[in-house]
């Protein structure tokens, strides 16, 4: 009979007859007790008013009854500490139990129980199943060291646990040095110093028992042999020879393992070898086996074998044909096979790869179709001899009419122009037949950039973009940039028929868009523009450099650290460990020491100074660190805020000059002007705001927020939120367009970011940014009570910063009552203590309020 029935029974008090049962003299009528009562265990019941009942059952010879117990001790020992100590004399008297079983029951229970008041009475039993003459007893006590360490590891030095899990590293039985090694790595990961000391002697120890002990023990033994250096090219090879059979191994795993070893170690050896040559022949197959196993192992061995293509994309040279898609694959593994092909693709087999994407270009799911689509493209572009048969599949894709196919290969086809230009013009008229059928954003981009880049040659594309600005306000940003920027060239290429069509879009794009990065480029053509046409054309059809051949490989070092971590999640993932795992000792974040001038202490307004430990490397000058950075003067001018100032005097000017290739009074002219297409440019600022400031660096910018672009452009006052001022300065700008100005809009305030959450703070919301009001940089802050009681007593403290930030008086904030708010304005000074931090613009800083301190970072582009 099976034990289902356990599992059946709902009768009312049965609890009380669990105990009566529990305590019955029968030894039988006591098992099936056990048994019933881990059965309510497992489907959820609470059975821990029985503990007492239970553990009584350990006094017995049943190996069955006495596995059970054990489980639920297991299961209800952190609930019950006080009760659990009851257990302790027969765990301790079962790990010298004659039965090399129940010693090792015993002590894998005792660390499993993750109660501190036991840990102390395991000591002695762990010790001395450690040097047990079984290996079965040795094999248990190991991973048990492990457990023990990470709920008291100063105890488990103190009593040399580790000294002994060292020397099992030498034991005799296999599967003892695999859980050996299991439990040092795990140590490793949490331990401040290195534990296993790998040598030649220790690697000829795992080497020998890793063909005798379990899969997994040889997985920890192989990803302990990955973090070894060989002293030479000898000792690689020795080591290569011997793990290589590991390959034709049937678990995934042990496979996976073995090439993150030999991956590692060509690297060593010298590239031009026999041996090397002979290994990358050995590494093929078994990786090839991996494909025919079920679609979720495929999908980690083809995420593993990407990255090893892209590091050394010789060894599957051959191996093209296991790659082709089948039609019961997945679609995870379909789209991991089409990566692969394309890294695997050159001139030998290219005609194959193409044949099998136009074929996967007809199927039924889209988003594999779309994929197969821009894999023929990128074919072209990294194989040009197959460019001009890439570019005729996709015009009879394009013959297809199926809307995304065709929006694919327009997307692909701007990429081959970028790759060739002037090389395949002639299909520009078979693309504008398909323009009205194209609706996705990133396909209108594509189409869009083509007009505009070939509008010399296309006779009505002043029509077919003016088409495009009908519904301007309601397309994409792509689409808006793009459209702009061709645009633009169009004018540039054909300026007597196209001269109210730019201003049209320029009038769209500075007047009417509230995107910044739509404003400010539409602002930086219209100056250019008005400057100097020629320079606007040097600019804007500068020659363009080719596009890559692969744009998804992966970053080098990022590459090699992924290498190093084949056969785990972060091969999979294709990110380092530390972007998606906790680190086991996570660091701190205290506020850094400053080093300025002695041992200073940044001071705490309004409150108390508080010690940090963070050392960062100190900067020299704190003028020199802000005339590097911006080029510009953080001091208020003398000369008030609402004069003007030539542009010769900017702290910056000549510079933004230099960036557009215009010489020094090109684009923003000295104080007598600058010469445009059709009058003047005159020097006042111009902006969204209500008065004109002065520009000289950023001393009398008028609500100038902390971090916004600072562009000080005659036309263009608005971009940063630079003070507004006289439309008719734009001059030149005016005579171009006939007479046409920017219209002065509102004011640009930098949204406020969440510095502090509610939920890390007690209940207290800080919102904040930083603005510059009559020259003076502003903290501006708003303070939310989410709490249920009333906070006051705030305070701040700056640590030291790259910009020498400090406050320049105490914190005022109003006593704030529950779901209040409360908004707060702190003037700054830049004479406080210089410190580089990193990233350079982070400032952390310190609110206190009641007796509780919360660290923030602000991260606002300084």
């Amino acid at each position: 009979m099976t034990d289902s029935k356990y599992f059946t029974t709902t009768k009312k008090g049965e609890i009380f007859e669990l105990k009566t049962e529990l305590n019955s003299e029968k030894k039988e009528k006591k098992r099936e007790a056990v048994k019933k009562v881990i059965a309510s265990m497992t489907v959820g019941k609470d059975v821990s008013a029985l503990f007492p009942d239970v553990v009584n059952c350990m006094q017995t010879d049943n190996l069955e009854l006495k596995k059970l117990v054990y489980l639920y001790l297991m299961n209800y020992a952190k609930s019950q500490p006080d009760l659990a100590i009851m257990a302790v004399n027969t765990f301790v008297k079962d790990c010298e139990d004659p039965n090399p079983l129940i010693r090792a029951l015993a002590v894998r229970t005792m660390g499993c129980i993750r109660v501190d008041k036991i840990t102390e009475y395991l000591c002695e039993p762990l010790r001395k199943c450690l040097k047990d003459e079984d290996p079965y007893v040795r094999n248990t006590p190991a991973v048990c060291v492990a457990k023990l360490y990470d709920i008291n590891a100063a105890l488990v030095e103190d009593q040399g646990f580790l000294e002994q899990l060292k020397d099992l590293l030498s034991d005799s039985n296999p599967m003892v040095v695999a859980n050996a090694v299991a439990a040092l790595t795990e140590i490793n990961e949490t331990s401040s110093r290195p534990l296993i000391e790998m040598n030649t002697q220790t690697v000829n120890k795992l080497l020998t028992a890793l063909n005798e002990c379990t899969e997994w023990g040889q997985v920890f033994i192989l990803d302990s042999l990955a973090n070894y250096e060989p002293k030479d090219e000898r000792e690689a090879q020795n080591i290569c020879e011997r793990i290589t059979p590991r390959l034709a191994h049937a678990n995934a795993a042990v496979v996976l393992s073995t090439v993150k070893v030999l991956m590692k170690l060509i690297d060593i050896l010298p590239r031009d070898s026999d041996f090397i040559a002979q290994l990358i022949k050995k590494l093929a197959p078994p990786m090839v086996t991996l494909l025919s196993a079920e679609p979720e192992i495929q999908y980690v061995a083809l995420r593993n074998i990407n990255l090893i293509v892209q590091k050394r994309p010789d060894i599957l040279k051959q191996e093209m044909k296991v790659f082709f898609v089948k039609y019961n694959d997945p679609i995870y593994v379909k789209m991991e096979k089409l990566d692969i092909m394309i890294r695997l693709a050159h001139q030998a087999n290219i005609a194959q790869v193409l044949s099998e994407l136009k074929e996967y270009a007809t199927e039924v799911d889209v988003d594999f179709v779309r994929k197969s689509v821009r894999a023929i493209g990128r074919c072209a572009i990294k194989v040009e001899q197959s460019a001009e048969r890439c570019v005729s599949t996709l015009l009879d894709l394009i013959q297809t009419k199926v809307n995304y196919v065709v929006q694919e290969a327009v997307v692909v086809i701007k990429d081959i122009f970028r790759k060739y230009p002037n090389k395949y013009e002639s299909i520009i008229s078979t693309l504008c037949e398909n323009l009205d059928t194209l609706d996705e954003p990133e396909a209108r981009a594509s189409m869009i950039w083509i007009i505009g880049e070939y509008a010399e040659r296309i006779d009505n594309a002043d029509e077919l973009l003016e088409s495009f600005v009908e519904g301007f306000h309601d397309e994409n940003t792509q689409v808006q940039l793009q459209l702009l920027t061709s645009v633009v060239k169009l004018f540039l290429k054909r300026p007597a028929d196209t001269q109210e069509l730019v201003q049209r879009v320029l009038s769209l794009a500075t007047q009417d868009s509230d995107n910044p990065d739509l404003r400010d480029r539409g602002y930086i053509y219209w100056r250019l523009l008005s400057a100097d046409p020629a320079a606007a054309k040097d600019v804007v059809l500068a020659e363009k450099p080719l596009i890559s051949e692969e744009t998804d490989l992966l970053e080098p070092s990022l590459l090699d650290e992924l290498v190093c971590h084949i056969g785990s999640l972060a091969s999979v993932y294709h990110k380092p460990p530390s972007t998606f795992v906790e680190a086991a000792v996570p660091l701190r974040k205290t506020l850094p020491k400053s080093t300025v001038g002695g041992s200073e202490e940044p001071s705490l307004i309004g409150g108390t100074s508080m010690p940090s430990t963070q050392q960062t490397t100190v900067i020299p000058s704190q003028d020199s660190l802000i005339a590097d950075l911006l080029s510009l003067d953080l001091t208020p001018h003398p000369s008030g805020g609402n004069s003007h100032q030539p542009y010769a005097q900017s702290a910056f000017s000549s510079g933004l000059d230099d960036l557009l290739g215009l010489g020094s009074d090109g684009l923003l002219g000295d104080s007598h002007g600058a010469s445009g297409l059709g009058g003047t440019a005159s020097p006042p600022s111009v902006g969204f705001g209500g008065g004109v400031q002065p520009m000289v660096g950023m001393a009398g910018a008028g609500a100038l927020p902390f971090g916004a672009p600072t562009l000080p452009m005659g036309g263009m006052g608005g971009m940063g939120g630079m003070g507004g001022g006289d439309i008719g300065g734009i001059g030149g700008l005016g005579d171009i367009f006939g007479g046409i100005t920017p219209a002065a809009g509102s004011g640009y305030a930098a949204p406020k970011q969440i510095w502090l959450e509610a939920a890390r703070s007690k209940g207290t919301e800080l919102q904040g940014t930083f603005l510059r009001r009559s020259g003076q940089i502003v903290m501006d802050m708003t303070f939310t009570n989410r709490a249920m009681q009333a906070l006051s007593g705030f305070a701040i403290q700056f640590n030291s910063n790259s910009f020498g930030l400090a406050p320049a008086q105490p914190l005022q904030v109003r006593p704030l009552p529950p779901n209040q708010s409360a908004d707060a304005a702190l003037p700054c000074k830049t004479d406080g203590p210089v410190q580089k931090m990193e990233p350079l613009t982070n400032l952390q800083v310190r609110i206190h309020f009641y007796s509780h301190f919360r660290f923030m970072e602000c991260r606002n582009s300084l």
